[in-house]
């Protein structure tokens, strides 16, 4: 499942980096894109949502933590994760 929710990610955002991580129903993700640019941190994280939407709605994904991030902000958020 942490191969798929990326690849969701990836085909609904255009991301620099994509880290997923989670114990089979509770997921991690991390989202680096510049489509962030200047968006709010709800609305970065409803982009997120709406890529694994379907997964969520059918109970396959029972929690998704969501960290995203632009590309400067990673660099400076990656010092600390």
């Amino acid at each position: 499942m942490i191969e798929k929710i990326k690849q969701l990610i990836e085909q609904h955002i255009d991301t620099q980096e994509v880290r997923v991580d989670g114990d089979g129903s509770h997921f991690q993700a991390i989202v680096v894109s510049s489509a962030f640019e200047g968006v709010r941190a709800v609305k970065k994280q409803q982009m997120v949502y709406a890529a694994v939407n379907d997964y969520i709605a059918s109970g396959e994904i029972h929690a998704l933590t969501i960290k995203a991030y632009t590309p400067s902000e990673w660099e400076k958020a990656k010092l600390f994760v």
